[in-house]
């Protein structure tokens, strides 16, 4: 009988970042009730607070870590304290995202693409390079970044983000090929329209969020728990054989406009 695929991760510890609200949160609970010690970070400790309470309350382990992504300095205390607390890490989620700038890109400033490009693509790599030597010294790990279908794919006023989006694709095939001798795997999930905060400028827009609907051949928006069972298999030695891999959950938005 061949083995079958194995999702526990009783025993490993996951970082992931803008754990405090939506997909982070959605993910380091569906972490948790695999078996992880799972370190919460964002920029707002009391947020984390209530995240950690949720999933201690439900059995899990949570250690909540206020850190700013877009910080060198703040990564690097984020991963010494997850060290210390649990002696190495497994799992990376690269989770938190800005977008300060909604409109045409030629009205963006200089200022958002620094932001955008700061904490969306830099604060990716801060985290995977803080990780990494913990992962290697543990006999691999997972790095996983959430990335987007607006980086396949441009969206209406989200031109910089957009382009953030594409370089962490990049970014997650060149870690992919650079960590694979480490037994590291790297990959990225691509969501479409997911409804969270974040989005908010979207689905609280009627206009707006009835021209994304005409969009997606299954005629809404995905709650964050739809991409856990994505993220387990990504995080769980189910994945040992996949790296530098985009994984579309998009409710079939990307190929939608093949169908007319």
């Amino acid at each position: 009988m061949s083995k079958q695929p194995d999702f526990d991760l009783t025993g490993k510890v996951a970082l992931i970042t803008g754990a405090s609200r939506g997909i982070g949160q959605a993910i380091a609970e569906a972490y948790a009730a695999a078996g992880a010690k799972v370190v919460l970070a964002s920029r707002k400790q009391e947020a984390l607070d209530e995240v950690a309470e949720i999933i201690r309350g439900n059995g899990g382990e949570a250690l909540p870590i206020a850190a700013h992504t877009g910080d060198d300095d703040a990564v690097n205390e984020l991963v010494a304290k997850a060290t210390e607390a649990y002696g190495g890490i497994d799992i990376a989620v690269n989770n938190a995202a800005t977008n300060p700038h909604f409109g045409p890109v030629m009205t963006a400033e200089e200022s958002h693409w620094d932001k955008i490009m700061d904490v969306n693509v830099k604060g990716y790599f801060r985290v995977a390079k803080g990780c990494a030597s913990s992962m290697k010294a543990r006999g691999g790990g997972k790095i996983i970044n959430i990335a987007s279908i607006a980086g396949l794919a441009p969206q209406p006023g989200m031109g910089v983000y957009c382009v953030s989006k594409a370089a962490v694709l990049m970014l997650t095939q060149v870690l992919a090929a650079e960590l694979a001798a480490d037994n590291i795997q790297v990959n990225a999930i691509a969501p479409g329209f997911i409804k969270t905060k974040f989005s908010a400028a979207i689905w609280s827009n009627s206009a707006i969020n009835d021209a994304v609907m005409k969009q997606i051949p299954q005629g809404r928006m995905a709650e964050p728990e739809e991409l856990t069972g994505m993220a387990l298999y990504l995080a769980s030695g189910a994945s040992s054989f996949t790296t530098g891999a985009t994984m579309l959950i998009d409710g079939g938005q990307f190929i939608g406009n093949a169908i007319g």
